[in-house]
């Protein structure tokens, strides 16, 4: 048994990063969508458990939707990858390519058991480079069939161990094997049947027989014979061999019940769309079904046009005997039926690399053949990884024999040459298929233009890339290529919807569910009904919804999807939010408790039924739910988000170092949403840290230009820090964006006159608060403020009269009106002339007025202010009350500052 050189290693190693180097610029593409890009099994906020009892989709097994698919440790090593590279679709591509190079020098490996070392390794260059392999390549979801393949090959050469020196059994290959046959079933479940049988069978009964006497059935058949009839016992080394099978058998039947009961005894549901002979009747099921042997067949013999999905109308049904297709099936059988026969036939060596190989071909293929049990597909490329391992045998063995003949040996070099350049190439070429999903399906269908799915799909591409009007003609296509196909309706109806066409797609949606199973009272509906063709009921009750007048109408398909689906989660989802807006918070909160029970683990609707809480009213369970939601997922984005804030809101400062941390976590998972930092510097004014505040504030105005509330805060923030002066642009760059802001306004107009003594300024404030707003008390009020400033005492009076006729009860609007009645009778009493209407900013007028130490002044109720206005009282007051009254009067102000502030706070979403 020859070993493998390094320079073969090294040649076959760069045999494929030739072929496949340009696959590390593809991305994620169709089934790697669902299997990487939504599994949530490969976040690391996911328990490493739910690997062990997710399908390959993530999809719990429990549920009736599960694809039932069971590869834990495949799934692993994608999270291994999410590790390293989160979502970099290269570093995925790379571990892909590397395990093929594993793949194929193992393959080599086992080559040189039955073939000769130019033989195997004409072998292994050509499973190299066969353009078959692009899918399992190239397609990170073909990573299952890359893993399975190494353990498998790895068991075959374990077990050939497992013969000692003097034929004795040695248990410890025997273990391994067992062992290696566990792992490629938890990679993929071709493990239990083509390990099991393929590795403990095929190659013990080729060397239980000595050299000199090879194997062959008839010297089986003789030696039972001699044995029944009592001459003669089975060799030793049979008996070895069969003990060696019973306990590899013992083991693999062990497997299989394992894997029945991870299943739950559960087939998945599939639909005639995936598989439309699966639904056919007898015998258009067993004729097509036969006749896609001969299909797969020629694609490893002719893989010139490869498509990526054969679902639907891809193949046509064989659906009568006198279908000329049935000769090929005919061909196919006769073929596989003479080169079994030959191999059992005889015993030299030729025939064993041809049992080998059939046993290669037709084992692993078995799961997917549809023969014994219907799969999800028609013809899948991927799954011929291992039978081409076959193929690519029966290749070099071939090439052997034409070789050893002296005058087809340059033709037949030439020939090899000639295979292995062509497949390289077009494998090659092939890469670049697969590097987006437009690309991947619009070469599809070149190849098949009778798939539905196919057009489905390039819209899909479209869709995600916006471009609505050139989907729809894709997936109108769809629905004319195949009229029944509900899926292609529904993604019509979801198009019109995008291009805001509700009536077509309302339409739409309507024939597809015209196409939907008829309710019959009673009648379960599970195993018949595809979830996600259940979708319609729910696409078309989230559109009319949208209709006030139609939400009974959209709720009444919610429960009719549930009554088709009890464990139909998405419906109970919607049918939540439903009741939500139909202010009924217990029946959403009942609602989303039935889809808990179905999915506990799913943070979104902790997540939801904590909203759910918040409008019933109740915080504390709210602040469970969200916090149970981040138990499950400690990076979920709206739930740290609303947590936080209702932590914030809750004023409680114990919740305030916490609420910081997860206002902190949301910024890095959403590093440009405003609305995160802009918390962040909330709480920081709550906290009294001006210079934090003020940075996150401006963090949340340089993201989001024109913030109103951030804005608003940071000038306040300035105010309140006595730096009215650095406020003034902040208000001017609100105001600017948001002219009808009256906070805003009232802000600036304080400072203008009480710091800056702009009185004109201020008035201009005010009087634009009133334009908008005539019945504005405190605009009111402020623009008496701002005559009495102007020593315009008559206008001033009259001012307030209208003021204290809009808000009667205000008592401070009637002290101040006392003041200033006060102060003109005062001036009256000196025989003063009162200051002219016209003069508006008193110039010339401060050294009339009286020295008099202050007297009463407004308190600046609702208006911020803080200057003195002088009374009419003697000087009979102290230097200390006055301080006092000062004192006071600022007080005053910074509750009138807070008040504003708190205001602002609770309107900030708007």
């Amino acid at each position: 048994m020859a070993a493998v050189t390094w320079k073969e290693i090294l040649l076959l190693t760069g045999l494929v990063v030739c072929c496949y180097w340009n696959s590390l610029s593809c991305g994620f593409v169709f089934d790697d969508v669902s299997a990487i890009l939504d599994n949530k099994d490969l976040r690391p906020s996911t328990p490493l458990q739910n690997l062990f009892l997710n399908d390959f989709w993530g999809t719990p097994m429990s549920e009736e939707r599960s694809h039932k698919s069971y590869r834990p440790l495949t799934v692993l090593t994608f999270r291994l990858n999410y590790w390293f590279s989160e979502l970099s679709a290269a570093s995925y591509h790379f571990l892909n390519v590397g395990l093929h190079a594993v793949v194929c020098v193992l393959f080599l490996r086992v080559c040189r058991l039955f073939l000769d070392r130019t033989s195997s390794l004409v072998a292994a260059l050509l499973f190299a480079v066969h353009p078959i392999h692009t899918e399992a390549v190239t397609g990170v979801v073909g990573r299952a069939e890359l893993l399975s393949s190494i353990f498998l090959l790895a068991a075959f050469l374990a077990y050939t161990k497992s013969k000692g020196p003097d034929h004795s059994i040695v248990w410890t290959p025997i273990a391994a094997t067992v062992i290696l046959v566990a792992v490629a079933t938890l990679c993929k479940e071709q493990g239990i049947t083509v390990v099991g049988i393929w590795v403990s069978v095929f190659p013990d009964l080729s060397v239980a027989f000595p050299p000199q006497r090879h194997f062959t059935l008839p010297m089986l058949m003789d030696t039972m014979v001699q044995v029944f009839r009592g001459k003669d016992g089975f060799p030793c080394t049979v008996l070895r061999t069969l003990l060696k099978l019973i306990v590899l058998v013992i083991s693999t039947l062990l497997l299989v019940i394992v894997r029945v009961q991870v299943i739950q005894s559960q087939l998945p549901v599939f639909t005639r769309f995936d598989n439309p002979a699966a639904v056919s009747s007898t015998p258009t099921r067993q004729l097509t079904f036969n006749y896609l042997l001969p299909v797969n067949a020629w694609l490893l013999l002719n893989p010139s046009e490869l498509c990526c999905d054969w679902t639907m109308g891809t193949i046509p049904l064989v659906e009568t005997l006198l279908d000329f297709r049935n000769l090929a099936t005919l061909a196919f059988y006769s073929l596989l039926g003479v080169l079994t026969y030959h191999s059992l036939q005889h015993g030299h060596i030729s025939a064993k690399a041809v049992i080998m190989a059939l046993s290669l071909i037709v084992l692993p293929f078995i799961p997917a053949s549809n023969l014994f049990f219907p799969v999800g597909f028609v013809v899948a490329e991927r799954v011929l990884y291992v039978p081409s391992m076959g193929y690519c045998v029966l290749v070099a063995h071939g090439f052997r024999s034409l070789s050893s003949r002296g005058k087809l040996k340059k033709i037949s070099w030439l020939l090899m040459g000639v295979l292995l350049t062509t497949h390289a190439v077009k494998t090659f070429s092939r890469n670049w298929d697969w590097e987006s999903e437009y690309t991947l399906f619009t070469s599809a269908i070149k190849v098949n233009k009778n798939n539905a799915k196919l057009w489905n799909n390039v819209g899909h591409a479209l869709e995600n890339q916006h471009n609505y009007e050139s989907a729809l003609k894709y997936f109108l296509q769809a629905t004319r290529v195949q009229p029944d196909d509900i899926g292609a309706h529904m993604n019509v109806g979801r198009t019109y919807k995008n291009l805001n066409r509700s009536r077509e797609a309302e339409d739409s949606y309507l024939i597809a569910k015209s196409l939907m199973p008829q309710i019959i009272p009673g009648k379960k509906y599970a195993t018949r009904v595809a979830p996600n063709h259940l979708n319609v009921y729910i696409n078309l009750a989230n559109l009319i919804r949208a209709n006030e007048s139609r939400l009974e109408e959209a709720d009444q398909l919610y429960r009719q999807a549930i009554s088709m689906r009890p464990d139909f989660k998405q419906a109970y989802i919607s049918r939540g939010e439903l009741l939500l807006k139909m202010n009924k918070p217990i029946e959403a909160r009942d609602a989303y408790l039935r889809a808990l029970e179905l999915d506990h683990n799913n943070a979104d609707l902790w997540y939801n039924l904590a909203i759910v809480n918040i409008e019933m009213k109740d915080p504390s369970e709210a602040l469970r739910n969200f916090n149970r939601a981040l138990e499950l997922n400690p990076r979920h984005k709206l739930a740290l988000f609303n947590s936080a804030l209702l932590m914030q809101e809750s004023g409680d400062s114990k919740f305030r170092p916490e609420a910081n941390r997860r206002f902190l976590v949301y910024v890095e998972e959403e590093p440009d949403d405003a609305n995160g930092y802009f918390n962040l510097g909330m709480l920081a004014m709550d906290a009294n840290e001006n210079e934090v505040a003020e940075r996150w504030m401006r963090q949340a105005i340089r993201l989001q230009a024109g913030f109103r509330s951030a804005l608003f805060n940071l000038a306040l923030l300035y105010s309140q820090s006595h730096r009215e002066i650095d406020a003034l642009p902040v208000l001017d760059e609100l105001l600017h964006h948001h002219p009808e802001h009256v906070k805003g306004l009232i802000l600036k107009g304080d400072i203008l006159m009480n710091h800056k003594k702009d009185t004109i300024g201020a008035k201009a404030c005010f009087q634009r608060i009133l334009h908008m707003d005539p019945t504005n008390v405190q605009g009111k009020h402020n623009l008496c403020v701002v005559y009495f400033e102007e020593r315009d005492l008559p206008r001033a009076e009259r001012c307030l009269q209208e003021a204290l006729a809009m808000a009667p009860h205000e008592e401070y609007i009637r002290r101040h009106l006392n003041i200033v009645r006060g102060k003109i009778a005062a001036i009256s009493a000196a025989g003063q002339p009162l200051a002219p209407a016209e003069d508006a900013t008193g110039a010339g007028k401060e050294k009339n007025v009286r020295k008099s130490s202050p007297a009463e002044s407004f308190d600046g109720r609702g208006t911020s202010q803080s200057k003195e206005l002088e009374g009419s009282q003697p000087d009979k007051r102290t230097k200390t009350k006055s301080t006092k009254e000062i004192k006071d009067i600022e007080k005053k102000r910074a509750a009138a500052l807070k008040r504003l502030e708190e205001i602002e706070r609770i309107l900030s979403g708007d």
